[in-house]
């Protein structure tokens, strides 16, 4: 059984274009811990790679820099990556806490890498049983041969915050489309547009084992609910999403279903479209947002868990990733 964590490490920034989203996650998920009187390293990885331990730079490059972090890793008791996106939240940082045997808040290697893959997560989607819009992936490469017909949604495979997507009502708009979705990824979606309520639905995995999620949440935007959308301040949510009985059930299955089918730890949010047949999972995020003002936060605060209690909760929950070792199964039989 896990020890009762004292040091956190939150790592923050990132080599992509959530940084500054992520910088905000990473401050105020170490602001909580503090004032719950954890031992909080804070450390931030800048788009250069460059790791910094409060303002102390570490190393002139990413693999010095590296070098220079890994003792505050093994003196560490947990690592909290609030890192968003590419070379963070696609299990890059969850390898990194395999190697060193340090527990880790969130999804291992394998959950982080394909939920950030829309195209693997709408294989793994199909493969248990929910369903996700019409669509395929394209190269790059290809972004000349295509065409369509109605209208629909382009997006880079492996990116977030909505970095990267257009809609697309007309054959003209295309080829712009794939060349800016291009600038994030080599592989593009390309799914039909699906007319719908937005729902986002969060599921924590418990210390002791225990999944649950809270009430589900609405998000209201005109339009797509881009990168500008998200920012800016014009989306409005409502939280508890005003739902049926049977519409509330079938979002949390679907979402617990691809929580387990990917094998996510800590917590996921799993994003919907709510069509009169039932819902249609649109992405999953292994670390989604988490200020106190972001989505998820705010569902687990419609179910009476604040934001200081869920980030606590997430630090106790906290394992080392990564394969079964053959510690755990030492006499075994």
């Amino acid at each position: 059984m896990n020890s009762i964590p004292e040091s956190v490490i939150v790592v923050g920034g990132g080599e992509n274009e959530e940084h500054e989203v992520s910088l905000a996650s990473a401050a105020a998920v170490a602001e909580a811990l503090q004032d719950a009187g954890y031992l909080v390293d804070p450390v931030t990885i800048g788009r250069d790679g460059i790791w910094r331990l409060g303002e102390q730079v570490l190393g002139q490059t990413p693999a010095d820099s590296l070098t220079a972090v890994l003792p505050a890793l093994g003196h560490a008791d947990v690592l909290f990556p609030a890192v968003h996106g590419l070379l963070g939240e696609d299990g890059t940082l969850a390898a990194l806490c395999a190697l060193t045997h340090t527990r880790l808040v969130g999804s291992d290697l394998r959950a982080g890498a394909i939920g950030m893959d829309k195209g693997l997560t709408k294989l793994v989607a199909e493969s248990v049983g929910v369903r996700t819009a019409p669509g395929r992936v394209i190269a790059a490469a290809e972004i000349g041969a295509i065409d369509f017909e109605g209208a629909v949604v382009v997006k880079p495979v492996s990116s977030g915050s909505s970095y990267g997507v257009s809609l697309v009502q007309d054959a003209a708009q295309l080829s712009d489309a794939l060349r800016t979705a291009a600038l994030f990824d080599r592989r593009i979606l390309i799914e039909s547009v699906v007319r719908a309520r937005e729902i986002d639905v969060a599921v924590i995995r418990e210390a002791d084992g225990s999944c649950w999620a809270p009430p589900p949440l609405e998000i209201h935007a005109s339009g797509v609910f881009d990168t500008d959308t998200k920012y800016d301040g014009s989306a409005q949510f409502t939280v508890p999403a005003v739902l049926t009985t049977d519409e509330s059930a079938a979002l949390i299955r679907d979402a617990r279903t691809m929580f387990d089918a990917l094998g996510c730890r800590g917590v996921a949010r799993m994003d919907f479209f709510l069509t009169a047949d039932g819902p249609v999972l649109n992405e999953v995020n292994t670390m989604p947002g988490m200020t106190a003002f972001s989505q998820v936060p705010r569902m687990f605060a419609a179910a009476g868990v604040d934001y200081p209690e869920l980030i606590t909760r997430l630090v106790h929950g906290a394992t080392v990733p990564g394969p079964v070792r053959q510690e755990a199964l030492r006499g075994t039989t």
